[in-house]
């Protein structure tokens, strides 16, 4: 099974963007998902038109696709509704103009604040598809803690620019450990716009993410199945590694990029 696999800036985030994004062309990904880099995302809704296109280049030079990026600080409302509707709105022109394909969303924790979320989304939506760019709600707690929040939250946008960013540790993670990804994959897949590769443990009660593929909880190879089962095509992004140093972080990105072809190519067998 092809499917495109990329990696998020996050396993890099202490380094220069031009540096990240030369670890990762140099590992064998294809495609980057942009989040936090030296304490900021680099393209935020407020980013000028030339550093947009300037960080494009950035990524294109390093023979990469920039296909997702992430929504970073969350949504929370400060400004009011219509004026953080307006600013997603500029985050999603500012998206099509980085090239990429989807913007990676977190949600939101507070209750009180759901039903101005979902307004946010829906309205946001119709701008994105107008843009061809798609918004992909991940699983962090809160709005979107399990399939079934995922689900929901799927009907109530109802909009074909608005789809799932599967991240089965997160499940785990943010669940202390009660939910685990593989029974409500199938339930999901058919939503699955983008999927995240990341492991978690939990040790003496605490989850943690910062470990490499393989090395956890998550049955790759179940989720994956079950995702190219319900129609997933990717792409898929990793998302965390563990390792200290940059060699090991370096290798550890490389031996995941092999780890998940690996899977891809079972199942295509």
């Amino acid at each position: 099974m092809e499917l495109a696999i990329g990696c998020a800036t996050r396993i890099y985030s202490d380094l220069p963007f031009a540096e990240a994004c030369r670890r990762i062309a140099d590992a064998g990904y294809t495609d980057v998902a942009i989040y936090v880099s030296q304490g900021q995302v680099p393209v935020l809704s407020g980013t000028a038109k030339a550093e947009v296109l300037n960080i494009r280049k950035i990524v294109t030079d390093a023979g990469l696709v920039p296909s997702m990026l992430l929504v970073w600080p969350p949504v929370d409302f400060k400004a009011g509704l219509q004026a953080t509707i307006d600013d997603y709105k500029r985050l999603i022109d500012n998206a099509a103009l980085l090239g990429a394909a989807w913007l990676q969303d977190v949600g939101i924790d507070q209750e009180e604040l759901f039903e101005d979320y979902f307004a946010l989304l829906q309205q946001a939506a119709v701008h994105a598809e107008s843009a061809r760019v798609g918004i992909a709600l991940k699983p962090h707690g809160g709005i979107s803690l399990t399939a079934q929040d995922l689900i929901a939250a799927h009907r109530r946008v109802n909009s074909r620019a608005f789809g799932i960013c599967y991240d089965p540790a997160n499940i785990i993670y943010y669940t202390g450990g009660e939910r685990r990804p593989e029974p409500d994959v199938s339930k999901v897949a058919s939503l699955v716009a983008t999927a995240i590769i990341k492991d978690c443990v939990i040790q003496d009660g605490i989850p943690d993410v910062m470990i490499t593929p393989g090395e956890g909880l998550v049955d790759f190879e179940a989720v994956l199945s079950d995702l190219i089962k319900g129609g997933f095509r990717g792409p898929v992004y990793v998302e965390c590694v563990g390792g200290k140093t940059l060699d090991e972080i370096d290798r550890n990105v490389r031996r995941t990029l092999a780890f998940v072809k690996g899977i891809l190519a079972d199942l295509a067998g």
